[in-house]
């Protein structure tokens, strides 16, 4: 995996992580779920990441 996309996919969970916590102090599960989805997404690409790099080596 790149530098590169650590940095991204950390940086998308870490804003998903952000957006849920503000849904849950100002109550707006629209919010709250962006946060989880977006969480999820950059789980999913890190996942994805060690997969090529596990066919790499």
């Amino acid at each position: 995996m790149g530098f590169d996309d650590k940095l991204d996919n950390a940086k998308d969970k870490v804003t998903g992580e952000a957006k849920e916590a503000t849904g849950k102090v100002t109550d707006n599960e629209r919010l709250e779920a962006e946060g989880k989805t977006d969480q999820s997404e950059a789980d999913l690409k890190q996942a994805g990441e060690k997969v090529k790099d596990a066919f790499k080596n």
